[in-house]
C-alpha cells in the first residue's frame, strides 16, 4: 500500500470519520483558513488513483467514501516501517521498545497474554 501524504491523510481522516460525503460537505471539516475547493477535489482525485478513496455517482452528485479502512492504512504502514527498519522482526521492535523503557516488563507479560488468549480463540 502507498503512503499518504499529510493533506492526504487528512482527507482520510475527515472520510474515517464522518462517512461517505461530498467535497462540500469534507470542507466544512477544515479550520480556517479553508483550502479552496480545487485543491481538495485534486487531493480527492488522487485518493481515488492510489486505491484509498471510491465513489458512488448519485445523480450529478460524487459522493466519495473511504475504500481503505483506518486499520488496514495504520497496519500496512506499521508493517512497512518493520520492514524497512527491523528486518520484518516484530521482536526486534519490541526489544527495542524494552530496551528505550518505552515498554515494561508488565506490558510486555500483557502484550504475550492478549497474543495467548487469540490463538486459543483460533
Amino acid at each position: 500500500m502507498r503512503s499518504l501524504t499529510q493533506k492526504e491523510k487528512e482527507i482520510m481522516e475527515i472520510l474515517w470519520e464522518g462517512g461517505p460525503m461530498v467535497i462540500r460537505e469534507m470542507l466544512e471539516h477544515y479550520d480556517a483558513p479553508k483550502p479552496h475547493y480545487n485543491t481538495v477535489a485534486t487531493l480527492v482525485k488522487l485518493l481515488v488513483e492510489k486505491g484509498f478513496v471510491e465513489y458512488d455517482v448519485v445523480g450529478n452528485i460524487y459522493l466519495y467514501r473511504a475504500k481503505v479502512s483506518r486499520k488496514q492504512y495504520v497496519g500496512s504502514a506499521l508493517g512497512d516501517i518493520i520492514s524497512r527498519y527491523y528486518n520484518n522482526s516484530y521482536a526486534h521492535v519490541v526489544s527495542q521498545f524494552i530496551e528505550e523503557d518505552k515498554m515494561d516488563v508488565d506490558e510486555l507479560k500483557q502484550l504475550i497474554a492478549r497474543i495467548e488468549s487469540g490463538r486459543k480463540e483460533e
